[in-house]
């Protein structure tokens, strides 16, 4: 068991993961700035990508796209090297070299999840502030912020409102680790299908289509929760105080879930979606692309490409 969850193979898929991931979101960030601001600004209208963005820099700035870009970067960074390794590790230690079903990646991919929750929500719930922050909102009741970076966007969330808000939104987030596990599972899934069988390294065509396909139906049936996710990261939902937190979590996700349909009907639940797909499709089809490129250099390297091939 341990030298497969302390294996130098886990390392390799961990870093791939995380560079791949990193480099994708570079490329594709200000539509993710866009799939943002229409989930946590309700006053603003739901408009095309191209239209929220060219609101967005005539109002702020043409750098404006981009802010946040580094500590979205290190959360990104550290959520996906978790993931990827937790993920790859306990693929090794359970499978022990035979091959996987989809079953099996969704069982491992909600695990995977549940650890890089835990371990990285402070981060996000930073970088959400930190993205937001100076934005120009719809919505009168939003306050603004006023933090000089991540270290004193840590210290001012723990002065102000407590160790507790630096994991607001860990309950939809554990939900969602659905998202990352349904992904993981159809691609896969899909790879399997595209060898049948016969150990070889996809195209990078093949990769990028079904990285797509894979992130775009993951995304499509977990986005609801996703927009409470970063209502709740956010900070400005008005959560009681004076019970239990799981509770009051629940009861909250409930209670914007229940307002967005109120206000908004079924569509308000996918109020920002169209630039999320189009923001997270790109972004994860390129990381896969980056990430199997990156891990099969390395293992031909190594001299383990087929090894590489024959286990997945």
């Amino acid at each position: 068991m341990g030298s497969e969850v302390f294996s130098y193979e886990s390392l390799v898929h961990a870093v791939s993961g995380a560079v791949g991931s990193v480099t994708a979101m570079t490329v594709f960030f200000p539509l993710d700035s866009a799939r943002l601001r229409l989930q946590v600004d309700e006053n603003r209208k739901a408009r095309s990508t191209p239209a929220i963005l060219a609101e967005i820099i005539e109002e702020e700035g043409l750098l404006a796209p981009y802010r946040g870009w580094f500590p979205v970067i290190c959360s990104l960074c550290c959520s996906n090297f978790v993931y990827f390794y937790c993920f790859h590790s306990l693929k090794a230690s359970w499978l022990k070299g035979k091959q996987s079903v989809p079953s099996t990646d969704l069982i491992i991919g909600i695990a995977a999840g549940i650890v890089n929750v835990l371990v990285t929500t402070p981060l996000w719930v930073v970088n959400t502030r930190l993205k937001l922050q100076g934005s120009k909102f719809r919505n009168a009741a939003i306050h603004t912020t006023n933090y000089s970076g991540i270290r004193d966007a840590f210290v001012q969330i723990l002065r102000d409102e407590g160790v507790g808000a630096l994991w607001n939104g860990t309950v939809p987030s554990l939900l969602l680790v659905l998202n990352p596990a349904i992904q993981f599972m159809i691609y896969e899934g899909l790879k399997r299908q595209l060898r049948r069988g016969v150990p070889r390294e996809l195209s990078s065509a093949e990769v990028f289509i079904i990285g797509a396909v894979a992130k775009a139906v993951a995304t499509t049936v977990t986005y609801p929760l996703q927009t409470i996710q970063s209502i709740l990261r956010f900070g400005q939902s008005n959560i009681p105080r004076d019970e239990s937190k799981l509770l009051s979590s629940l009861k909250t996700i409930r209670r914007l879930l229940a307002s967005r349909l109120r206000m908004y009907g079924v569509l308000g639940l996918f109020k920002g979606l169209e630039a999320k797909l189009l923001q997270t499709v790109l972004t994860a089809a390129l990381m896969f692309l980056l990430y199997e490129k990156i891990v099969s250099c390395t293992f031909s390297v190594m001299g383990l490409s087929n090894n590489y091939n024959k286990k997945r």
